[in-house]
């Protein structure tokens, strides 16, 4: 039914000198259509923030009350829940979910603490008197959105409080939108058990948007993390540099690697379970297999006529699912880095290549044996990642995201006379006069040289 493409000769420049090749090319047997639709919304969701951010920073508290009314008809005394409201939702919960909420957090915990341990500050001295290292100070002050309304996102709450706490920051605080209009128990109680320490039910622009601008009774953050639905992300892009935060964020991803050897039973099901997160979700298929290819259509298909979530899993599906044929494993790992998905699973015979070759990902889930799913609610890795191409300079949300690195210097005085030498003579080559008037104060001090003052030095 389908070929791919055989070799087509190519044109690289090389060290000024013109050189053909040949390159096998993919075949792209289903490609996205809804790109046009997706750049017309994407620009009245900027517009629509843009409006309400302003609104939140004039009118603080009866913005964001205004907001909660008009989109989640939620006004409640205090959008901040009290010891005792946090309690009686605990307590609403079965003992059962408890137990699961806590193995996943514990699963969370500990890798977080592994990867915490392996950052380590430093200091040394480069050469004799000059001591030079480095310390990795937690954030201050951390915002916390976990995503409400069709899927409460209660895993959100391990992801970015957990981590957060195994990092050291000192006031995490975290918000959630109302469900059916009362708070959601599940993620009320992970949000506590994670270690927050502030909980408010509040749900999109104005959730992110106090958490970062400040309002009347909700100090500002230094740093907002978390998914969120398109308004949430673009909401934290505009904010971004008044606050830090994890990533940009946009419709979630997966690429899923298979040869022969896969099955596509396995292939649908974990296409269309991250699929059905939102109707623009990519969901790309690679393979080496035609078989695999000519197949995929009638098992979604199949799958989609039996899956509660079909109406937003078909269509992220017919208007942003991708089939991808390729010629061999290597081509496979090109084609894979273009992409720079969010997940992406390899469902190969030998999954090990992929982890070895490739450099452009999320997070890798290697095997049939694991999913996305896994990673996303409770195996321990982060489910925040980076999207629309940003894993080609980014990894997702972990322990260091929390974590500013920062540098410092001490001298002694001999040590400052041998670096002031030096700066003060690169300093002059810039014309930077007063940067070398620093340099030059040490060395008359500590060095007793003759050097002149303001413009004398400059000659």
């Amino acid at each position: 039914m389908y070929a791919v493409n055989s070799p087509i000769p190519f044109v690289r420049e090389r060290g000024g000198e013109t050189e053909r090749q040949d390159e096998p090319m993919a075949k792209h047997l289903k490609e996205r259509t809804g790109e046009a639709e997706t750049r017309e919304y994407d620009a009245n969701v900027r517009h629509t923030v843009e409006d309400i951010l302003a609104d939140i920073e004039t009118r603080g508290d009866a913005a964001v009350r205004a907001l909660s009314e008009k989109f989640d008809k939620w006004s409640p005394e205090s959008f901040r829940l009290s010891d005792a409201e946090i309690a009686g939702l605990v307590a609403s919960v079965p003992q059962e979910t408890i137990d699961d909420i806590t193995f996943a957090q514990a699963q969370v915990r500990n890798f977080a603490q592994i990867q915490r341990g392996a950052i380590k500050d430093v200091e040394v001295e480069t050469i004799p008197g000059v001591i030079l290292g480095h310390k990795n100070i937690p954030v201050n002050s951390v915002g916390c959105y976990v995503p409400g309304g069709r899927y409460p996102m209660v895993a959100s709450a391990h992801m970015s409080v957990v981590t957060a706490k195994v990092a050291g920051v000192k006031r995490i605080i975290a918000c959630t939108p109302p469900t059916d209009g009362k708070p959601h128990a599940e993620t009320v109680a992970a949000m506590h058990l994670g270690g927050a320490d502030e909980i408010y039910v509040m749900g999109g622009i104005q959730a992110v948007g106090a958490m970062a601008l400040g309002t009347e009774t909700i100090g500002s953050v230094d740093m907002l993390v978390g998914p969120g639905n398109a308004f949430v992300a673009e909401a934290k892009r505009q904010l971004y540099g008044r606050v830090g935060i994890d990533l940009f964020a946009g419709p979630t991803e997966i690429l899923v690697v298979a040869d022969e050897t896969s099955d596509v039973e396995i292939i649908a099901t974990d296409l269309l379970g991250q699929a059905e997160h939102g109707p623009t979700s990519p969901a790309i298929l690679i393979t080496t297999s035609q078989k695999l290819a000519d197949d995929l259509q009638t098992e979604i298909d199949t799958q989609l006529s039996r899956l509660p979530t079909a109406d937003v899993a078909g269509a992220a599906w017919r208007d942003y699912g991708e089939i991808i044929l390729v010629d061999s494993l290597e081509e496979a790992v090109v084609e894979a880095d273009k992409q720079a998905a969010e997940h992406v699973e390899i469902l190969t015979e030998n999954p090990r290549y992929f982890l070895e070759h490739m450099t452009n990902y999320g997070a890798l889930f290697l095997g049939p044996e694991t999913n996305v799913s896994y990673g996303d609610k409770v195996i321990g890795t982060n489910h925040t990642l980076p999207t629309k191409g940003a894993a080609r300079y980014t990894g997702g949300l972990w322990v260091g995201k929390f974590l500013k690195t920062c540098t410092y210097q001490e001298c002694t005085e001999e040590a400052s006379v041998v670096i002031g030498d030096y700066c003060s003579r690169l300093c002059a080559i810039e014309k930077f006069w007063g940067h070398k008037e620093q340099a030059d104060l040490r060395l008359r001090r500590y060095g007793g040289r003759n050097i002149g003052l303001g413009a004398d030095a400059a000659e």
